[in-house]
């Protein structure tokens, strides 16, 4: 078929563009962000500080699912980043990344929007 993809040596992280299905959340990427937002706290700023903006974190969805190596990007500052990471090591194992119907270790990027009340 004209999708096939050919499978990489052992070891190898794939990115999504190689992959025949792409990596999911378990319930979808709007449950993620639920997951985020239950859990992620906002950091403590000075009063005159509203935070507002993108983390932009790398992480390894592997073959089973478990996130690993994970990668900060970008941040926004006051510990931000530091949390986004922290919330990430928590998540439950994702779908992987299939190559012709097999798991296979994918790196994936996403931003997480910050924004305080």
């Amino acid at each position: 078929p004209k999708n096939q993809k050919i499978k990489k040596a052992e070891g190898t992280i794939y990115k999504t563009n190689d992959l025949t299905e792409d990596p999911s959340y378990p319930g979808g990427i709007e449950q993620f962000y639920k997951f985020i937002g239950q859990n992620f706290k906002v950091p403590v700023t000075p009063a005159d500080v509203k935070l507002k903006g993108r983390v932009y974190i790398t992480f390894v969805i592997e073959k089973d699912g478990a996130l690993s190596d994970f990668k900060m990007l970008r941040d926004i500052g006051y510990g931000t980043g530091d949390e986004a990471l922290r919330v990430l090591k928590l998540c439950p194992n994702w779908i992987p990344g299939k190559v012709n119907g097999e798991p296979v270790a994918t790196m994936y990027s996403l931003p997480i929007t910050i924004q305080a009340p």
